[in-house]
This record gives structure tokens, sequence and C-alpha cells, in this order.
């Protein structure tokens, strides 16, 4: 693990954005700057920011790092069982992708009842509903309880700052966003992905609880994977070693993920409604610290954050001259 004084140091020089006109057309995401440039590619700068409740929160030291070069080792796991975008990684919170057309809707899948937001699949539950984004679910169940076996709850793909809605396939596919085609195809690749994730995962001490894939077309109209697979942003993780005893007790499972700063608003009192308060330092270095003992637990490999100043460190490593920035 990092230290806790490193992490510290670094709260005060965080990555919470970029701007390098030179780098082509730029997108701005909740947590990734993104570039297209000529040549069919694209590059990725993942930023230090967190995003809950459809915001930006703030950002966690080193957590561009993590989350950069954690999708780059999924992306090369799980390459034989989906293709992805991935083509190299020139900087540790750049990505150098192929370029595509995203499609417009999230592949979510859930195997496991839980969550604590008002879009929840647990809240929904609790509240009495027995159907979700199409979903029939049995009675009886309990917060945290696996399902009998996964299922998709696809979401809209929100412009930042918008919510994401999730819906059935049906639903999703009124909405006119999405072909049906498109539609099937992700789902299946979504299923594949998962299977595998969660495969790693077990092999790790980790339950993969759910998580979300983006997908695209290429040039020559092929679906890959793209924007990032099973990191501590888009997915959700639990120790597997406590999980039945906590389950057994009631308790929440050990989380390894960014559900640490969503409890911490929960507890709070803040759901996503108005501006956020901001996250206190030591929930940042706690939070920092999950997402590094995710990546360590995954890869098996110490994570060795770049301490050097992120933006001097990116231009030079991608080749940007000072009259390509503002």
């Amino acid at each position: 693990m990092v230290a806790q004084d490193t992490l510290r140091a670094a709260l005060s020089r965080t990555l919470d954005g970029t701007d390098f006109p030179g780098l082509g057309a730029r997108y701005e995401g909740k947590v990734r700057d993104n570039y297209s440039g000529s040549g069919g590619k694209r590059l990725l700068v993942v930023t230090d920011r967190i995003s809950a409740f459809d915001q930006v929160l703030g950002t966690l030291p080193f957590k561009g790092q993590v989350l950069n070069r954690l999708a780059a080792w999924w992306f090369e796991k799980t390459a034989p069982v989906v293709p992805n975008h991935f083509i190299a990684l020139p900087d540790p919170n750049v990505l150098e992708c192929v370029e595509c057309t995203p499609i417009l809707v999230e592949m979510v899948v859930r195997a496991y009842v839980t969550g604590g937001t008002s879009t929840s699949i647990w809240t929904h539950y609790q509240n009495g509903s027995r159907v979700f984004c199409g979903h029939v679910l049995p009675e009886g169940l309990k917060k945290n309880q696996r399902l009998p076996q996964p299922i998709l709850t696809p979401a809209t793909k929100a412009p930042k700052g918008q919510h994401d809605v999730s819906g059935s396939r049906e639903e999703i596919l009124a909405t006119g966003t999405v072909t049906a085609e498109d539609f099937d195809e992700a789902a299946s690749m979504a299923f594949r992905l998962f299977a595998e994730g969660s495969r790693i995962c077990a092999e790790r001490g980790l339950i993969l609880v759910d998580t979300k894939y983006e997908f695209g077309r290429d040039k020559h109209g092929k679906m890959l994977v793209i924007d990032e697979i099973h990191t501590p942003d888009s997915s959700r993780f639990w120790r597997e070693a406590t999980y039945a005893e906590r389950f057994a007790r009631g308790e929440d499972p050990e989380p390894l993920d960014k559900d640490f700063v969503r409890r911490h608003y929960t507890s709070i009192g803040y759901s996503g409604d108005g501006a956020a308060p901001p996250i206190p330092d030591d929930v940042r270095v706690g939070a920092s610290a999950r997402y590094i003992d995710a990546y360590e637990q995954i890869t098996g490999t110490a994570f060795e954050p770049n301490v050097e100043a992120p933006l001097p460190r990116i231009k030079k490593n991608l080749g940007i001259q000072e009259s390509q920035t503002p």
C-alpha cells in the first residue's frame, strides 16, 4: 500500500482537468478528458475527478493513475473474450485508443441486490417494487443478497450534468437512441465480460458485484468495448472473505470502490440534490487507499504512484509543446 503521508502530500496536486488544444477536439466527461485527433485515434486523459450522484464531487490523490493502469490491465486480460479500443499507455494518466462512435447506452450488469441511492435496485426493492428494468425479482430478498443470476439493467448515456435513466430493453429502444442490433450485440458482449471479470476477481478474493460497460463501433463498423472496464469507478467490489459473515449479521460488505465516498455523503444526509458539500480530506485519503487496494488485489502487483506534477509530465510524455497549450 502507498503510505498515508504520500497520499496526504498529493491532496493539493491532483489532476482536476486538462486543456490541450493541440491534441484535437476535446470532450470532457465526468472523469475523462477525451481528445479526438487525426489517424483514427483518441487520447483519454483520466483525471483524479470522482463522480457520484451523476455529478463531480472533487478529486482523489492518484485516482486517475489507478483507473488508467487498471483499465489497461483489464483490457489486455479480456481482449480474447471481447475486443476493445486499447492501443497503448503513453502516460500514467493517459490511454491511447481506437477512435469509435459510441453506442448511446450503458450496459449495467448486476449480480446482487444492493445500493443506497434513490435509483438503486435495493431502494426499489425495499420500497415494494418487484420489477426492475423489466426483470421480475423474487420475494424475500435481503440487502446485498446474490441474485439467482446476473441481470442486465441498461441506462441511457446522459451528457455530463444530467442523470442517466435506467430501463428495460424495450424502454431503452423506445428512446430511439440505440438500435435493436446494437443493443443486443452490446448486451451479449457485456455478459461475456462480466463472466470473465467475475472469474478473475474470484481468483483474487473479490466479488464483482455490478458494473457498467460502454461500447462503440470503429471506422470498419466493428463493435468494441470503450472507456474503461472493471475499475472502482465503474464497478462495485466486495471482499469475499468477509461477505458471508457480514451478510448474516445484516452488515454491509467491505467495499473496494467509490461506495466509500457515497456512504460518507449518505451519512451526512446528502443524496444528490443540489450542490454537494466538499469531500473531507480524511475521506479523500480513505477513498484513495481503497482504490489502490483494489488495484493491488486485482492485479497482484504493488501500485507505485508517479509523484511528478501531472500536467508537465503529461505534456512531456505526449510531446505537447507550450505553444499547443493556452
